[in-house]
C-alpha cells in the first residue's frame, strides 16, 4: 500500500470525525439544527453538519490528486455544496435548487465528454438527467440513521476498488477519500444519530455518484451498468416511490415519508436493523457490481435480471408487511 493510497484511507475519516466533534460545540450545531416534524421519522433535533465534516474530510486528500474532469466534477460537487448550505440555512426556492443540480449535470458531462454531437446528443441528454436524478435521489433516501453514510461508504469505496483495478489512480484515490470521510460521518450518525448530512452533505454526494458513476464510464473503468448496480439500493427506492406519488398527483416535491425504508420504520423497525438491514443490501448489490465489470455481456445481463427479482420481491415483502402492520393499528 502507498503512502497515497494510505492517507486516502486514514486521513478523511479522522478529519471528517474531528470536524463534527468539534462543529457539534459551536453554534454551527444550532444554526443547523434539524427540528422534528409529522414527516420526520426522528423525535429530537440534530444538527445537519455532517456535510460539513465530510468536506473537511474529503477536499485536502482528494483535490491534490484531481485535475481535468475529475478536478472540474470536485469543483462543482463544492459549488452545490456551498448552495445547499444556503438551502439549510435559509430555505432556498425547490426551483432554484433544480436548476443549479441540472447546471451542474450538464456542466459535469461538458467536462467529462465534451460537447454533444450527432446521436451522441441524446445519450449525452440522458447522463445529464441521470446525474441530476443521483443528486437528488441521495438527497431522498437520507432520512433515517445511518442509510447515506453507508451507501456512500459502499459505493464510493467500490468505486476506489474497480479504478484502481483499472489502473485508474486518480479516481481510486478520490473515491477512496469521499468513502473513508463517510466512514467518519456514521460515528456520528449511526443509530442513534447524534448529527445529520444534511442537504450540503446528501447533495454532493448524490452528485458525485453520478457524475464518478459517468466519468469511470467514459475512461473505462467500469461497464454503464456498474454505477446503476452499485447504488441501486437507493436508485430503486426512490424512483419507484417517486413514480407512484406521481401517479397519485402528489405533489413530488414535498417532504413526505412513503419511501420503503420509511414504511419499515413507520411499521415497527428499528433504524438500527434498518441500517444494518440496508448494509446487507449495499454490499451484496456492490459484490455484484464488482462481478459485472469486465464481465461478459452475457452474464452482466444475468445479474441484473436477478437483481431486478430480488428488487421486485423485496417491494413486495415491503408493502405487504407494512399493509398488515397499518391494518393491526387501525
Amino acid at each position: 500500500m502507498t503512502i497515497g493510497t494510505l492517507a486516502a484511507l486514514v486521513a478523511p475519516a479522522l478529519l471528517a470525525w474531528a470536524a463534527i466533534a468539534i462543529l457539534e460545540r459551536t453554534r454551527w450545531a444550532r444554526r443547523l439544527a434539524d427540528h422534528p416534524n409529522a414527516r420526520s421519522l426522528h423525535a429530537l433535533p440534530a444538527p445537519r453538519i455532517g456535510g460539513l465534516g465530510v468536506l473537511a474530510g474529503t477536499l485536502p486528500i482528494a483535490a491534490p490528486h484531481a485535475s481535468g474532469p475529475l478536478a472540474a466534477v470536485l469543483g462543482l460537487a463544492l459549488l452545490l455544496f456551498l448552495l445547499s448550505l444556503a438551502d439549510d440555512l435559509r430555505s432556498l426556492p425547490v426551483a432554484v435548487r433544480l436548476a443549479a443540480h441540472g447546471i451542474a449535470a450538464a456542466l459535469a458531462m461538458l467536462a467529462i465528454a465534451g460537447a454533444p454531437d450527432g446521436f451522441a446528443a441524446l445519450a449525452w441528454l440522458v447522463a445529464v438527467l441521470a446525474i441530476a436524478w443521483s443528486t437528488n435521489l441521495y438527497n431522498f433516501m437520507d432520512g433515517s440513521d445511518g442509510l447515506a453514510g453507508g451507501m456512500a461508504i459502499v459505493g464510493f469505496g467500490a468505486y476506489a476498488f474497480a479504478a484502481h483495478a483499472a489502473g485508474q489512480t486518480a479516481l481510486a484515490l478520490v473515491s477512496l477519500a469521499l468513502a473513508s470521510a463517510s466512514a467518519g460521518f456514521l460515528l456520528h450518525n449511526f443509530p442513534p444519530a447524534r448529527v445529520f448530512l444534511g442537504d450540503a452533505g446528501s447533495i454532493p454526494l448524490g452528485f458525485l455518484a453520478g457524475a464518478l458513476g459517468a466519468y469511470g464510464y467514459a475512461i473505462d473503468a467500469w461497464p454503464l451498468a456498474f454505477p446503476l448496480l452499485l447504488f441501486s439500493p437507493f436508485v430503486v427506492d426512490a424512483t419507484l416511490t417517486l413514480v407512484a406519488r406521481a401517479a397519485r398527483g402528489e405533489p413530488i416535491w414535498r417532504a413526505h415519508r412513503s419511501h420503503y425504508y420509511q414504511r419499515l420504520v413507520i411499521g415497527g423497525w428499528t433504524r438500527r436493523r434498518l441500517a444494518l438491514t440496508a448494509y446487507a443490501l449495499m454490499l451484496a448489490a456492490a459484490a455484484s457490481a464488482l462481478a459485472l465489470d469486465r464481465s461478459s455481456l452475457m452474464l452482466q445481463c444475468g445479474i441484473i435480471f436477478l437483481w431486478a427479482a430480488i428488487y421486485a420481491l423485496l417491494i413486495l415483502a415491503i408493502s405487504r408487511t407494512t399493509t398488515r402492520a397499518a391494518d393491526t393499528t387501525q
